[in-house]
């Protein structure tokens, strides 16, 4: 199992490659979409980089459960109900909701995934 140093350093080399980014720019709070500009096909070529990076297999909607925010179950007015969220937390364990949970706005969500939490996904993915 790679540290936590050798996962931040080839997630950081992921982003740096897929987003056009800067080394300085991917640090462990900096947000995916609002501070690195990932749109939603840059997701693909992150999944791609990260799987090859880490020699893992990342199934679709296991980083990102579109799933769920497409469910009406989990979903009322474009925003995310209590069920939702749970179901959320289990999917996502790697990824801190806090500020989601706050105002769980759909789009809220893909603005709210840090650097940190990509670490976290990879560490969670390796363990298993």
């Amino acid at each position: 199992m790679p540290s936590k140093e050798e996962i931040f350093d080839k997630v950081r080399e992921a982003l740096v490659d897929a987003l056009g980014v800067d080394d300085d720019e991917v640090i462990p709070t900096a947000t995916l979409q609002g501070d690195l500009d990932a749109e939603s096909i840059d997701f693909l070529d992150i999944v791609f980089r990260l799987e090859k990076a880490f020699d893992i297999k990342i199934e679709r909607g296991e980083l990102f459960p579109e799933d769920i925010l497409t469910d009406a179950a989990f979903v009322q007015d474009g925003k995310v109900n209590e069920a939702g969220i749970a179901k959320l937390r289990e999917r996502m364990p790697f990824a801190d909701l806090t500020n989601f949970e706050a105002e769980p706005v759909i789009q809220n969500l893909g603005q709210q995934l840090t650097v940190k939490d990509m670490c976290n996904f990879v560490a969670h993915k390796l363990a298993a």
